[in-house]
């Protein structure tokens, strides 16, 4: 693949004019059109580029650690009650899970063990600094959303 690299990444490669552009260059893309289209297809099941949460966002996985990493805010993955798997139940990506301002405030690959242990504290940290989200004590049993607890309100 490195021996033949100018013609699979042509069509990125022709409009690079700068290194910025080429680190903006989508490598997946371009081997995905080394592949038959139902190899492609396949791949996208088994390991997709982006992953649905319960608030109905489709957060990108990051492909480039292994395992996987999910950086999804917590609220969106309220109602989860199990890591999400991906590669047909053989592979958990760590999640990253972020404050309101996008800010790592834990790191898991064992959501249920996260939501019983680490949990209580996470949410006493959050209540103070982000008092308009919503910090159940149960998220499990909670609908996910997307910003404030007033958002938290509509959907229900």
């Amino acid at each position: 693949m490195l021996a033949d690299a100018e013609t699979w990444l042509a069509p990125e490669l022709s409009t690079a004019r700068r290194r910025a552009d080429l680190e903006r260059v989508d490598a997946g893309q371009a081997l995905r059109r080394l592949l038959p289209w139902s190899a492609a297809a396949r791949l996208d099941e088994l390991a997709p580029e982006r992953l649905e949460v319960p608030s109905g966002s489709r957060v990108r996985v990051d492909y480039s650690a292994d395992p996987p990493v999910l950086a999804v805010k917590v609220q969106e993955i309220f109602g989860w009650t199990e890591t999400p798997r991906l590669a047909e139940g053989r592979v958990s990506p760590v999640l990253h899970l972020l404050s309101p301002a996008q800010r790592p405030v834990a790191v898991t690959a064992d959501l249920p063990s996260f939501w019983r242990t680490g949990w209580p504290q996470v949410r006493a940290d959050l209540r103070g600094r982000y008092p308009k989200h919503a910090w159940p004590e149960d998220p499990t049993t909670v609908t996910a959303h997307r910003g404030t607890a007033r958002n938290a309100r509509r959907s229900e």
